[in-house]
């Protein structure tokens, strides 16, 4: 999972190389047999996505003007603008204070805010709490503060891994103080921030653990249990700490054996977390649209949404091993809009997501210094902003306006989310409310015009 920029083990390169191995891994677990989606190219994939979006993504409803006495107001104008998505679409939120520069920061957080209603925060043990007992909140309650202050939502990432940056030097050899010290912090972060981040991965890549892949101090200790074990004895805690959290295990080797570890989990009890955390970091090969559906559809069958937590498509060319990576050339910039457009668009079109959260907003501070980011180091956004933006703001959000039929009653299609509806009347007055649009919901707003 994404990550500190120096943090990151030779094994996680050579898998995000091997992505098409991964996809015949998965494609053998689902079955052999194809389906019609399966024989689909990109584009009747992409052409049968605006039906999907339109049925999974909205629902019809009505706005229903009555006057004191009951009777149906007619002659009124009303117009109804979204103001915020239900979907949650997201970006890692990392560089907020830490762009080194006035402009960069406002120009950082301004078209952040323009975009996202979901922000990912930082928990890597190691840095946040470098040392001992002294863990880094101030930071994290300013995030928090100013997330709020603009609607977003919140979403710590990630209360225990194996990897260098969330296994501390100072943790002990003894396993039973280790067990101690890892439920207290994830009971004391979970209950600190509770009503202020209320979404955590609480447990990242437990697939690591069979192998000892990062050979830390957690990484032997959860060797030790087993991943089973290990995940659900954290999710127990976390959820203790806030009952009504959503709480999420994440990966990104899709074999089956995260599956298997899954199912596990919740053979022991269906609560145990409310979503499946799915990493899609496309450095060195951007997935077939038609993976994607099938590793929705895999993940689908736990009965759980599913968020895409960390998804990477770049704008620059690799030079070499590791984390060697050209800067975003114009070439580059192109692809990468059509690219994630496509990608989004694929996955806002399957019932099972949830969230999608980006990695990185900005090229500035990018994992493995790869331009990955909507933005260009000096914040000026790459075509990808501005045709995520024309999706996001514009083809994926309600706009409209009408009048009400003989009855006083409009009828609308409008995408799930918080909007605004005015209702204009002939006297030049104006009635504002805010409705929340629901899946699966009678969605009906009824404004009385005195």
């Amino acid at each position: 999972s994404g990550k500190m920029n120096s943090a990151m083990s030779m094994t996680r390169r050579d898998f995000l190389k091997a992505a098409s191995a991964a996809a015949i891994s998965i494609a053998s677990y689902a079955g052999s047999a194809q389906t019609k989606k399966e024989l689909l190219g990109d584009d009747e994939i992409l052409a049968q996505c605006r039906a999907r979006i339109e049925r999974h993504r909205q629902s019809e409803g009505a706005i229903v003007l009555r006057d004191t006495a009951g009777k149906p107001v007619t002659h009124a104008t009303i117009r109804v603008e979204q103001l915020r998505h239900e979907f949650r679409f997201g970006c890692n939120f990392f560089m907020f204070n830490r762009t080194g520069d006035p402009e960069r920061e406002e120009k950082y957080r301004r078209q952040f805010a323009e975009l996202f209603n979901f922000a990912t925060l930082g928990f890597y043990w190691a840095n946040y709490e470098s040392e001992q007992r002294k863990p880094n909140y101030d930071y994290t309650d300013k995030v928090a503060e100013w997330c709020a202050q603009q609607s977003i939502i919140c979403k710590g990432h990630p209360l225990v891994w194996d990897h260098p940056a969330a296994s501390p030097r100072w943790l002990p050899e003894d396993d039973q103080q280790l067990e101690q010290l890892s439920a207290a912090r994830v009971r004391e972060i979970v209950a600190r921030f509770k009503g202020r981040i209320d979404v955590w991965d609480v447990v990242n890549e437990p697939t690591h653990l069979p192998e000892d892949v990062n050979q830390t101090r957690m990484a032997r200790w959860g060797k030790s249990l087993g991943p089973v074990d290990y995940v659900a004895r954290h999710l127990r805690i976390a959820r203790e700490a806030n009952p009504a959290a959503t709480l999420l295990v994440n990966d990104y080797r899709l074999e089956p054996a995260y599956l298997k570890i899954l199912e596990d989990l919740r053979a022991q009890s269906p609560s145990l977390f409310d979503a499946v955390g799915i990493q899609s970091h496309m450095h060195d090969r951007v997935w077939p649209l038609r993976r994607i559906g099938e590793v929705c559809d895999l993940y689908a069958k736990l009965g759980l949404p599913i968020h895409f937590t960390e998804t990477t498509i770049l704008s620059g060319p690799r030079l070499g091993p590791g984390e060697n990576w050209g800067a975003t050339t114009p070439d580059g910039e192109q692809r990468q809009a059509e690219q994630t457009a496509a990608c989004y668009t694929t996955l806002f079109a399957h019932p099972a997501l949830q969230a999608i959260t980006w990695w990185d907003f900005s090229d500035h501070g990018a994992w493995q210094r790869a331009p990955a980011g909507w933005l260009r180091r000096d914040m000026s956004p790459k075509p990808v902003y501005d045709r995520m933006k024309s999706l996001i703001r514009g083809e994926w959000w309600t706009k409209l306006e009408g009048r009400p039929d003989p009855s006083g009653i409009l009828t609308m299609q409008a995408f799930h989310g918080h909007h605004r509806v005015t209702v204009g009347l002939p006297s030049g007055r104006e009635i504002t409310k805010e409705v929340h649009w629901q899946p699966g919901r009678q969605n009906r707003l009824e404004i009385e015009i005195s």
